[in-house]
């Protein structure tokens, strides 16, 4: 009877969003590339060119989950709602495993100075492993909570950006100041972690009336643990912390983190006597289980034959809120605004998280204080992933805004923080990083909800790993044809820049760029506006 009664509790949609969420507290390793971009660079001989080039291909496979995407849609469809999650989980702990052990290996001297080409490739491997874990942490958070999309997707998010803080404080906790152990200890925590937990990441059709209730205890909680961290940042730069305090820390942390399990438990006993089979509606696809598409009901619709802009059955079927696949996706106007909105606002965080260590340095921050940022970045992505997908999911509900709008806020933002960092001024760089993180992350919540919601969950993995390529093409821009091009031309002996104008220019043309993904964003805020105000009366009507 126990143990049946502990197998229940196990098996739910609340231990599952549990258990992805460890996963993610250990999946973000992109963004502590600052931590050992230097030893990388000195240990092999590069120029910061090269560097840079290393860290696009990070960009790009952490970025490029089309394969995930994919993988995951054709499992969770064929063979249920077990073996897709864990199966890509897998893979993903594999792929991590092989790119930074090689990348350890190398930089330890195991392996001979590589040349870059091998590096790229070690670093593709392990950033790709990124993909698998997000893909099958998101897409199975989305398919359980569908009624709350933005909110689930801002917590899986969100504490994937948190993800660099905790393995910053673990590391400083255990191998401080060795960047080469770091490498080591990126091969084994995520993979060993992943391996453990993957087993509970599952999809739960059911439906439970308190799922706003708990989702909002999740969030709290996930403030709170935000809120330890920072506390922990600002003292590490007030005092000189033992290595006793670190380990403390990190005990505490973990004590917060193991807080959410009794709080799934919670959730699951008192929604076992209300659970009930979602029965979803089939026109909002804000909650709509995948099915094929079927252009002949399609077609039979009252409001298709309606509406003079949809004259042929193949139009019809790319109408907002179908079950699009992949190819059907991107032969619409939407998918390449999304494309290019994130290839302006991703491409500038990712080279602005690239370059942060060689940046912090030329404006004379210490090694410290570097380290320092890069914690601090990761509680600014954290705040935009999971501030994003809470406040728009808010004013969704509430006021009927469309979710676009708030990309059209946040990349304008963001272009302001790019500026700020520009400018070189005492401290900029606290301010700016803080404005760039905000919205940076907040782009990695909203994108994949609004994919969700414009084109369906039934192929959403496919569909929103491939807008993230937009990611690397910027970063590929940005990091290796403006930042890494200019800073090159500026430095003096040694390869080393020193001053506001290495990287000034490079950010006032990032900051451009990110100012015209905002109007396209904006195109995409007029063109579902409708859609979304449709959305919100079905909402209402169901509620009713």
């Amino acid at each position: 009877m126990n143990m049946d009664m502990d197998f229940y509790h196990l098996n739910s949609k609340w231990v599952s969003t549990v258990a992805s969420i460890w996963i993610q507290c250990t999946s973000g390793s992109l963004y502590t590339f600052s931590i050992y971009s230097q030893t990388l660079k000195s240990t092999q001989h590069y120029d910061q060119s090269t560097l840079d080039i290393v860290s696009v291909f990070k960009d790009i496979g952490v970025n490029v989950g089309v394969i995930a995407g994919l993988l995951y849609d054709f499992l969770a469809r064929r063979r249920g709602n077990t073996t897709g999650p864990w199966v890509v989980h897998f893979l993903g702990s594999v792929l991590c495993f092989l790119g930074y052990f090689l990348m350890w290996a190398a930089v330890v001297g195991v392996l001979s100075p590589v040349p870059a080409p091998v590096m790229c490739l070690f670093m593709f491997v392990a950033a790709h492993a990124q993909s698998y874990f997000n893909t099958s942490n998101v897409v199975t958070g989305v398919r359980n909570f569908p009624n709350y999309s933005g909110t689930i997707v801002g917590i899986m998010k969100g504490f994937l950006g948190l993800s660099g803080a905790i393995l910053i404080q673990v590391y400083k906790a255990t191998f401080n100041n060795k960047p080469m152990n770091y490498l080591l200890m990126l091969a084994l925590l995520p993979p060993i972690n992943t391996l453990l937990l993957m087993w509970f990441v599952r999809i739960h059709n059911t439906h439970e009336g308190e799922e706003r209730k708990y989702l909002n205890i999740f969030s709290l909680m996930s403030l709170v643990i935000t809120a330890y961290l920072m506390v922990v940042i600002i003292l590490e730069n007030i005092l000189s912390l033992q290595l006793f305090v670190h380990i403390v820390i990190v005990i505490g942390l973990m004590v917060l983190l193991a807080s959410l399990l009794c709080i799934a438990f919670k959730a699951q006993e008192r929604s076992s006597t209300s659970a009930s089979e979602s029965f979803l509606d089939e026109g909002s696809q804000l909650i709509v289980e995948p099915e094929p598409l079927d252009t002949e009901k399609m077609d039979a619709r009252p409001d298709s034959s309606s509406n003079p802009l949809l004259d042929t059955k193949s139009q019809r079927a790319l109408q907002l809120g179908e079950n699009l696949n992949l190819v059907q996706a991107v032969q619409t106007v939407n998918f390449w605004i999304l494309f290019v909105s994130m290839a302006c606002g991703m491409g500038a965080g990712l080279a602005t998280v690239n370059n942060m260590g060689q940046i912090g340095e030329s404006l004379g921050y210490t090694s410290h204080e570097i380290s320092s940022l890069v914690g601090l970045w990761s509680i600014w992505n954290f705040l935009g992933r999971f501030g994003a997908g809470y406040v728009s999911d808010y004013f969704l509900h509430t006021r009927g805004w469309a979710r676009p709008l708030f990309m059209v806020i946040t990349l304008l933002v963001l272009s302001i923080g790019l500026v700020v960092i520009a400018s070189g001024l005492p401290n900029a760089l606290y301010v700016g990083l803080i404005l760039v993180g905000i919205c940076y992350g907040s782009q990695w919540s909203l994108m994949p909800t609004i994919t969700s919601e414009i084109f369906g969950v039934g192929h959403m993995g496919s569909i929103f790993n491939t807008i993230t390529i937009a990611g690397p093409v910027g970063s590929y821009i940005f990091s290796v044809r403006v930042v890494g091009y200019i800073y090159d031309k500026e430095a003096s002996e040694g390869n080393t820049c020193t001053g506001t104008h290495c990287f000034m220019f490079a950010f006032l043309i990032m900051a451009s760029a990110t100012l015209l993904g905002s109007l396209t964003a904006l195109a995409l805020f007029f063109r579902t506006k409708n859609f979304y105000a449709e959305v919100v009366l079905r909402r209402i009507r169901n509620i009713l």
